[in-house]
């Protein structure tokens, strides 16, 4: 059925980033299916051929790959020998991509990424770069994380956030998250999912109940990914991509699976990797009057500041942390941890006393704030 408001919203995208689970691509043994692979590329290629919009694809399905050529009949648990079902299946699952691709007069672009990639300015803009002087030669960026060589301090954790950290950094305007339920659930018994939604605590609250229920993992993952593309002021949606021409009809406007809107306008580009790409390299304690300023969009003055967690140098990213503990804000701040321990509760004329001179009024200028999804 034809959704209005959705054909509407649906309409405006020009740009979209289009998330592959490995389930989705894995036959019933859970070896990697190349015909899935073509059937998807070919929604892809029909969907670029019927308006102009520009696809990028995060996929994951490296490791499932490499198994059958490993001769293993089941996912290894240990990281070298998943890293090494990566190496061997990188290559295959770009093959599989590329041969699908040139059926249709286009080419497979491998991307490998890292967490530091994104986190590192300069990185981040090469990657956009290079993304979009790709999609202009009619080549569909893969993007995978780099298995071969992630390990817990730079991995992603999930390619469901990668995909959100790829469709922020291209600014696109839809995030597709193909899984093999038909969206996000209302309850533990899987017959109604959420149609369109604002509120992204309500799917994480129907996540949580149906989980422990069902023993299904993973759907909290892909509504946090959703929420920090809605965070940017972008869409995404959670949908079942074994389903027929699942492509066409999010983008026709039906109703299909789960539809996550924004409420705030879009965030460009430098805020969304302030706010969204960077991790925090501490934490900066807010009382009561500074957290109100914060959620306002105010800066923060050290005068509001109770204290001071972890050690970050001026100029990183810290986190700003509300009385009750919640994070509420990420922001570049102007001074180093251990100058806003000596700062704290002070006026800004009292600076210069303590630490010599007054560099900055401000801990967190307004304008490099971003408030936390």
């Amino acid at each position: 059925m034809n959704d209005p408001n959705r054909k509407t919203l649906m309409g405006r995208v020009e740009s979209l980033v289009v998330k592959l689970g490995t389930n989705v691509l894995a036959d019933e043994r859970g070896m990697l299916d190349e015909s899935e692979i073509g059937r998807i590329v070919d929604q892809i290629v029909a969907v670029q051929e019927a308006r102009v919009v520009r696809v990028a694809i995060v996929s994951s399905g490296a490791i499932a790959a490499g198994m059958s050529d490993l001769g293993l009949d089941k996912r290894p648990h240990s990281l070298p020998e998943l890293q090494a079902c990566a190496a061997v299946g990188q290559s295959k699952l770009m093959r599989m991509f590329d041969q699908a691709l040139r059926r249709h007069g286009r080419h497979a672009a491998q991307i490998l990424l890292v967490r530091s990639d994104v986190e590192d300015r300069v990185r981040y803009l090469n990657i956009n770069l290079c993304l979009t002087a790709l999609q202009g030669f009619r080549a569909v960026p893969i993007i995978n994380e780099n298995d071969t060589v992630s390990v817990d301090e730079i991995r992603f954790g999930e390619n469901d956030i990668l995909a959100a950290m790829v469709t922020n950094l291209l600014r696109a305007d839809l995030l597709v998250l193909l899984t093999t339920v038909e969206g996000v659930y209302r309850d533990a018994s899987r017959t109604q999912c959420f149609d369109v939604l604002e509120n992204v605590e309500l799917a994480l609250a129907a996540a949580d109940s149906s989980r422990s229920a069902l023993g299904s993992g993973g759907m909290a993952t892909k509504i946090e990914a959703a929420a920090k593309v809605v965070a940017a002021g972008e869409m995404a949606v959670i949908a079942n991509g074994r389903r027929p021409n699942v492509l066409a009809d999010i983008l026709g406007g039906e109703t299909v699976g789960t539809l996550f809107v924004p409420t705030q306008k879009r965030l460009g580009a430098r805020q969304r990797w302030i706010g969204l790409a960077r991790r925090p390299r501490g934490k900066i304690l807010l009382d009561a009057g500074a957290a109100k300023a914060v959620l306002a969009r105010k800066s923060l003055l050290a005068s509001g500041i109770t204290g001071v967690e972890g050690a970050f140098a001026a100029g990183d990213v810290v986190a700003l942390i509300a009385p009750e503990g919640r994070a509420i804000a990420q922001g570049l701040t102007n001074y180093s941890s251990d100058e806003v321990a000596r700062i704290k509760g002070l006026r800004t004329s009292q600076f210069a006393a303590v630490l010599g001179e007054r560099t900055y009024d401000e801990v967190v200028h307004a304008d490099n704030l971003v408030l936390t999804p």
